[in-house]
């Protein structure tokens, strides 16, 4: 068996050179021989054998010192090396091993044992070149996979600058659509259907905005960078809206939209209202997106015995079901994946295939799940659950009833500077805020903005972040090294400090360090609400304002029962026993009005609006609107 193994056999006796040299070619061993040490060395530097045999006791120059000078070479350093000398003190196999050599056979030698010892060290020697290639390629994947995640990660960090730049491309127009139709609704001369069409204009795109931050919270989500925002809320006022911003559309399509909250749901919770909104209204877009015929129901009811496993008392079930088309079993279980449609979705070639997935994401992170069932061309029920807490009605809670009309009279005059580039958010602040009695000065741009504030010495000033020459935050510094100098200076007061609100379009400008590193106070993302902008000067500027009382808006169940047209008259009717609505429905298809009136004077003292509203009808011989309503409701 040939092993084509080079070996280099280095001793000053023939006979010895002669023997091994028979022995390991027999062997299959490719076999050099050198009979002094310098011979060796050029030997070994010329052509590198796999492993040296070498004698120790020779003339000239020892083994120890050829040893020596091919550990010092590059060429032959890692050639394994076996002394083979008749030296058998301790000593002499010490300085072999410390030199350098690998292994020591005393003289005389037995063949088999050199052979075993020479086949050992090659095995060695093999073992480490496979290693070594084994760790070269190891380290050739590692670099392979880091220029992988290098460019996974400009990748990454290219999308999102491009997520953040459309983000404030888009958001930039949507905070000038917002902001003026809040400044158009504060003016006192309105018609109430201007009113009512400018309500339309907000509503129409607060909801544009949160379709495009939806793009951005599946980057968020992602990224891992999305959080709760717990708040207290009126959930009736919520369904009053969702009901408001669909109802036309639903009504052009002639569906009747049905919205249901059952009366062991408090009005008032704590959870995160901006998630929880977003999931309804794709749910509720879908259902009517997805129905030709029939009605669109969304309810919410309390879990009786909720999850032990938190902390949170109060668990809602909200649901939204469909007499539309269904969805197909195959498309069930990839529904609430990204960007995936089911047929009828591409069918009808509308939506991105993310809302569902942005969905279950919320959901999940509000401590719940979202399930489906559907028939095929019957329709389909979402449901989900989420955790949440009772809530007391605050202050908080109410302050949409309460607009802000002016500055009290005992204020000073406040100097507020904008330094924005873009002209309709410059415009919309100095609208917003010279309507309630601020001084108002603006600037284009950073550099501007640093000589308004030398000139002026605003008392507040909202600078944007992004703007050409100089951008926000450099303009911040600069304000901020001013303001120091001049305190150093006793040129000012440490008291007169301009408090500084940097403004920002992008959703994903992750930057509060560095916001607030630069000397701003604070920040504020746009599009932003006339609360926000007054709530943030009350905060820094310690402002007392006038308000406008509004009288209270009507909670669903009040609002709905006020005007027996409004299909929400059906939650109060659902909470009612069905064999008394089997009964009235009865007595009002076979017009006994006396029966009808009895049973509507049997309904409980605490469920009075209904029975008014209920006896208004039947005075109004409307007994089929009755009957239809009951209807409705044992058919849900």
């Amino acid at each position: 068996m040939e092993k084509q193994n080079n070996i280099l056999i280095v001793d000053d006796t023939p006979e010895n050179l002669q023997v091994l040299s028979k022995t390991l070619s027999q062997q299959g061993y490719k076999v050099r021989g050198v009979v002094k040490g310098e011979m060796a060395i050029k030997s070994a530097t010329s052509s590198p054998p796999d492993l040296i045999l070498l004698d120790i006791k020779m003339p000239d120059m020892n083994g120890y010192e050829v040893c020596e000078q091919l550990k010092k070479s590059s060429q032959t350093r890692d050639i394994p090396i076996v002394f083979l000398s008749a030296l058998d003190e301790v000593f002499d196999k010490v300085k072999g091993f410390k030199i350098g050599g690998v292994d020591y056979i005393t003289k005389p030698f037995q063949i088999e044992e050199v052979l075993a010892r020479i086949e050992n060290q090659l095995t060695i020697q093999r073992l480490q070149k496979q290693l070594l290639s084994q760790n070269e390629v190891l380290q050739l994947e590692i670099q392979e996979r880091k220029k992988a995640e290098e460019v996974a990660r400009a990748a990454s960090q290219a999308k999102s600058q491009f997520l953040a730049n459309m983000s404030h491309e888009l958001r930039t127009p949507l905070n000038a659509i917002l902001g003026f139709s809040q400044v158009l609704d504060r003016d006192a001369d309105l018609t109430i259907k201007q009113r009512d069409y400018i309500g339309i204009i907000h509503r129409s795109s607060q909801h544009l905005l949160e379709l495009i931050n939806g793009i951005l919270d599946l980057a968020k989500i992602e990224s891992g960078q999305v959080s709760l925002n717990e708040s207290c809320f009126d959930i009736y006022r919520l369904f009053d809206r969702l009901e408001e911003m669909f109802q036309i559309e639903a009504r052009q399509r002639q569906l009747t939209l049905l919205f249901l909250i059952s009366a062991n749901v408090p009005q008032y919770i704590k959870a995160d209202e901006q998630k929880l909104r977003g999931c309804l209204i794709n749910l509720i877009g879908n259902g009517i997106k997805f129905t030709r015929s029939g009605n669109i129901t969304i309810a919410v009811t309390p879990r009786e015995n909720p999850s032990p496993a938190n902390d949170f008392e109060l668990e809602l079930v909200f649901s939204v079901r469909d007499t539309g088309m269904g969805i197909a079993a195959e498309d069930m279980d990839t529904l609430f994946d990204a960007f995936v449609q089911a047929e009828n979705g591409k069918q009808c070639a509308e939506g991105t295939g993310l809302g569902l997935a942005i969905a279950r994401q919320f959901v999940r992170l509000m401590g719940g799940d979202i399930t489906l069932t559907s028939t095929l061309g019957r329709g389909s029920t979402f449901e989900f659950n989420i955790q949440a807490s009772h809530a007391h009605c605050t202050e908080e809670c109410d302050r949409p009833n309460r607009r802000i009309v002016g500055l009290d009279s005992t204020q000073s005059p406040y100097r507020i500077a904008i330094v924005d580039d873009n002209r309709e958010n410059r415009l919309l602040l100095a609208e917003l805020l010279g309507s309630v009695g601020f001084e108002i000065r603006e600037a284009e741009q950073g550099l501007e903005g640093v000589r308004l504030w030398e000139s002026w010495h605003p008392h507040l000033m909202f600078v944007d972040t992004r703007m050409p020459v100089m951008n926000g935050l450099e303009a911040t510094r600069q304000i901020r090294t001013l303001q120091r100098e001049q305190v150093r200076n006793a040129q000012t007061p440490p008291s007169h400090r301009t408090a500084i609100v940097a403004l920002t379009a992008s959703a994903f400008e992750d930057r509060r360090g560095e916001i607030l590193a630069a000397g701003s106070d604070d920040f504020m993302h746009k599009p932003f609400r006339e609360e926000s902008i007054f709530e943030i000067l009350r905060r820094y500027l310690g402002i007392d304002y006038v308000y406008e009382e509004r009288p209270p808006t009507k909670t669903g169940r009040e609002r709905a029962l006020s005007n027996p047209n409004d299909t929400c008259i059906l939650e109060e009717l659902a909470a009612m026993p069905k064999n008394w609505l089997v009964q009235l429905e009865e007595a009002a298809s076979k017009v006994r009005e006396g029966l009808v009136l009895e049973l509507i004077n049997g309904i409980p003292a605490d469920k009075s609006i209904l029975a008014n509203s209920l006896r208004d009808l039947a005075r109004d011989f409307r007994l089929d609107r009755i009957a239809y309503l009951v209807e409705k409701v044992r058919s849900i």
